[in-house]
């Protein structure tokens, strides 16, 4: 019976652990540049989509491939730096401690 209750606190620790990394990803603001800065898009770390900010040059009709581009472009990057940032945060240790390593 020991060993339930042990394993019962262990899996709390673990879930009151991935809430607060969620909530630290929350908190993460990345902003993502279109390669010719048209499109600015502003994620959180669940790549939520916070912002998104559109130069005038691209608000026309004629323009609509290039605005889809752009925000294709701006999201990637975004994206691209959030995995960059997590990486960077990512305490392997405790990582390790998660995944019973």
């Amino acid at each position: 019976m020991a060993g339930a209750f042990s394993k019962i606190k262990e899996l709390y620790k673990l879930q009151k652990e991935a809430k607060e990394m969620q909530k630290k990803m929350k908190e993460k603001k990345i902003s993502g540049l279109s390669k010719d800065e048209h499109v600015e898009i502003i994620i959180d770390g669940t790549q939520e989509i916070l912002e998104i900010n559109i130069s005038d040059d691209l608000m026309s009709l004629d323009r609509k491939k290039d605005l889809e581009k752009e925000i294709k472009q701006a999201m990637e990057e975004a994206q691209k730096l959030l995995r960059k940032e997590m990486t960077k945060d990512m305490d392997i240790d405790k990582l390790k401690g998660m995944l019973g390593s």
